[in-house]
């Protein structure tokens, strides 16, 4: 049975982050949009209940007429002194671009927590990839990206106190429906554990730079050649600080939990000749595949990109093995005309930097790709066919994988039938129709397994946009130990179909 001195909870991702969210701040300022809607429709119904923050205190929810509205409620609200937060996603996050750019220039505390989504281009996707953050990263925000439903839920407090301690605001991001709407078991924060990462001279700190009468200060000025340029120089030690700072701040988190966090997080042979470097869910499958690629004989590794904004070259380098020869840098977006996708572009300048001042003796082999756009799958086998082309003398660069490109000739080509061990876990697909209640049954069985037994459940729900009448799958894994899946299942112990009918499966999940 689950340990009762603990508090574990088998929900979402959404709700794993408005959790901490909600009790951390006084006001929400919301405007839903897919896949982010759950954690302001979550801080809505939570203060109607009269649920409290840790301050006592419940937090005043409003509703604007646009994501426009409510990032002006947010700067609004934060010059008044009052702990704000917001939650978003894709072309709501672009209609907070102007105040974003303000909110940092003022260097206001605020995290914006954001279930990271494909921007409408050729076609509209409410899909998630990393788009949308991206596409922010240059408003001056920092930027602190979660891999998982837990994740999702202790970055959350730890962006909130980082926010705090620097003074520069965060993007908390993760990647929509892949996290957002994944249901898996973990360990909820207490409110006293809370309530020690977020001291209160910090919010005192916070309270006495609002804009008050009783104690003028002059902000939101209009500025001429004769000083602007000096002004933006300003700001550099907060964001020189802020690595530190959080880095200091996931020590403390794990002396408080056990779970343990860097900036940027290897994982991998010590030895490693091939690495990828990643951010997001996607970070749990090569993991995952390091391991089990290591275990047959290969020398692989894999840094998982936590803080990607302010990007500290100290502490990338600290986490690349010495012995590196080749690395893939795998963006999840596209960046079109540019030479490269910009995770790939910030690691080449910071690996060139680190050779020009003596801090890397070679530069290793550096290709950049690109994976998962519009939630499309990553997998094992996927990962296995990076590693695979980067023992080339001579990579491919600006690839792509997990589609075919048969126009540009971009992508590289796997082998669908690899896979990890599952023989630990039970998998199980649920067929059903949009508004048929499947899903909703299937995620009530993750919760009641989860919270009421000593098994780990995973869920993961496949629809399109067309919601209603279209077919769902219900993808569900048990087993005993945590699972880092995020991925589908391709081979199921049992199969239900609407009626519901089980029929045991020992190859491949297929409907017939």
């Amino acid at each position: 049975m689950p340990d009762k001195n603990k508090l574990i909870a088998t929900i979402d991702g959404n709700e794993a982050a408005a959790y901490v969210a909600y009790r951390v701040n006084e006001i929400c300022a919301i405007y839903p949009i897919t896949p982010s809607s759950t954690m302001a429709e979550l801080a809505d119904e939570w203060s109607a209940k009269g649920i409290k923050n840790i301050w006592g205190n419940v937090p005043d929810v409003i509703e604007m007429q646009s994501e426009g509205g409510a990032a002006g409620t947010v700067h609004g609200a934060l010059q008044t002194g009052a702990l704000t937060t917001t939650f978003t996603a894709s072309q709501g996050l672009m209609l907070m671009l102007p105040n974003m750019y303000k909110i940092a220039g003022e260097l206001t505390a605020t995290v914006f927590h954001i279930a990271a989504r494909s921007l409408a281009a050729q076609g509209l996707s409410i899909f998630g990839d990393h788009q949308d953050v991206m596409a922010a990263r240059t408003t001056g925000f920092a930027i602190l990206g979660s891999a998982s439903v837990q994740e999702a839920h202790d970055f959350a407090l730890i962006a909130q106190a980082a926010t705090l301690g620097s003074r520069i605001p965060f993007m908390h991001f993760f990647d929509g429906f892949r996290t957002s709407h994944e249901v898996n078991k973990l360990e909820l924060l207490t409110n006293e554990q809370i309530k020690e990462m977020i001291p209160d001279e910090l919010v005192f700190a916070h309270r006495k730079r609002a804009l008050n009468p009783d104690h003028p200060f002059i902000r939101g000025t209009a500025q001429n050649p004769d000083v602007y340029f000096q002004g933006r120089e300003t700001v550099n030690r907060y964001y020189d600080n802020t690595p530190v700072i959080v880095a200091e701040l996931m020590q403390q988190f794990e002396k408080m939990t056990g779970r343990k966090y860097e900036l940027f997080e290897y994982s991998g042979a010590a030895d490693a000749e091939q690495v990828v470097i990643i951010m997001g869910s996607g970070g749990e499958t090569v993991s995952e595949t390091v391991q089990a690629l290591n275990a047959a004989g290969e020398k692989t590794g894999v840094i998982q990109v936590r803080l990607y904004r302010p990007f500290s070259l100290e502490h990338f380098i600290d986490a690349l093995p010495a012995s590196v020869r080749s690395i893939a840098v795998l963006d999840r977006t596209k960046e079109s005309g540019a030479s490269g996708e910009p995770m790939y572009q910030d690691v080449m300048v910071t690996l060139l930097n680190a050779l020009q001042t003596g801090k890397l003796k070679k530069l290793p082999n550096i290709t950049g790709g690109r994976y998962g756009l519009s939630s499309k799958e990553f997998t094992p086998a996927m990962v296995k066919a990076v590693f695979d082309e980067l023992k080339k003398d001579h990579p491919k660069n600006n690839f792509t994988i997990g589609i075919n490109d048969d126009v540009t000739h971009t992508s590289l080509k796997y082998d669908e039938s690899y896979t990890l061990d599952e023989s630990e876990w039970r998998q199980g697909l649920f067929f059903g129709l949009g508004a048929d209640g499947t899903v909703g049954a299937n995620k009530n069985t993750i919760k009641i397994i989860g919270e009421n037994t000593d098994l780990f459940g995973q869920g993961y729900f496949v629809y399109d946009s067309k919601k209603s009448g279209a077919r769902t799958v219900s993808h569900l894994r048990f087993g005993p130990k945590p699972i880092r899946a995020p991925y589908l299942i391709s081979k199921a112990d049992f199969i239900a179909l609407p009626p519901i009918q089980f029929y045991r499966k020992s190859g491949d999940a297929q409907l017939y």
